[in-house]
């Protein structure tokens, strides 16, 4: 690999083929370096993967990030290294594209099958046991209460969208695909959720402040 300058990269990958060629598979195997060293050093989650198997993630997300480096050349300031810049959306790349298998089989539909609404939020909250039955007799009928409260209050679209971002802690993103919206819908559409479920919780005395007392550790 030719060691360039960042002026040197940008002429270089914007030049005539001969020259854009070689400066592309340069940089291919700079990105699958890089996003190799990030998955089999900073992905613990990854560990159980062997190493042939970690360069051929590497190698395939590489060849995506190669491109996304180049639809953004306009973008590079030249505040940092060129490679450093370029690595940076190549790992930003491989989070996602993570992410985006983690959650390839979340159904939005299973969020709202019947006494399964709050499937993660009760088991977690239940285990927390308190050492005065009375204190959790107190909890379970206030989980009981969010449970009706989610199906009394929301929408069917704002319950899965709550539901998942801030009970089954999916990402934005995801959610959003799912609905078939943007982040920016998303995000105006939990802050409605929350806003009507605090209000319908209030109205039957259950104030956020003694929510969060009750169920302290």
């Amino acid at each position: 690999m030719i060691e360039r300058t960042n002026e040197q990269w940008l002429s270089d990958l914007t030049g005539p083929p001969e020259v854009q060629a070689p400066a592309l598979e340069d940089l291919r195997q700079r990105l699958q370096r890089g996003i190799f060293y990030y998955l089999s050093r900073e992905r613990s989650d990854l560990s159980h993967l062997a190493t042939h198997e970690l360069n051929h993630m590497a190698e395939d997300l590489a060849q995506d990030a190669t491109l996304r480096v180049i639809a953004n050349l306009d973008s590079f300031r030249g505040d940092s290294r060129f490679t450093t810049w370029a690595t940076k959306i190549a790992v930003r790349l491989a989070i996602s594209d993570l992410r985006r298998a983690r959650y390839k089989d979340f159904s939005l539909d299973g969020l709202t099958a019947e006494g399964d609404t709050l499937p993660a939020t009760s088991d977690a909250l239940a285990s927390n046991h308190s050492p005065n039955p009375e204190h959790a007799t107190e909890r379970s009928d206030v989980m009981l209460k969010i449970d009706r409260a989610l199906d009394e209050a929301l929408t069917e679209r704002q319950r899965q969208a709550l539901t998942a971002v801030a009970l089954q802690d999916v990402p934005l993103e995801i959610v959003a695909e799912r609905m078939g919206t943007n982040r920016n819908a998303l995000y105006k559409l939990l802050h409605d959720a929350r806003r009507k479920l605090r209000q319908h919780l209030e109205a039957q005395g259950l104030s956020t402040d003694y929510m969060l007392k009750l169920f302290e550790d």
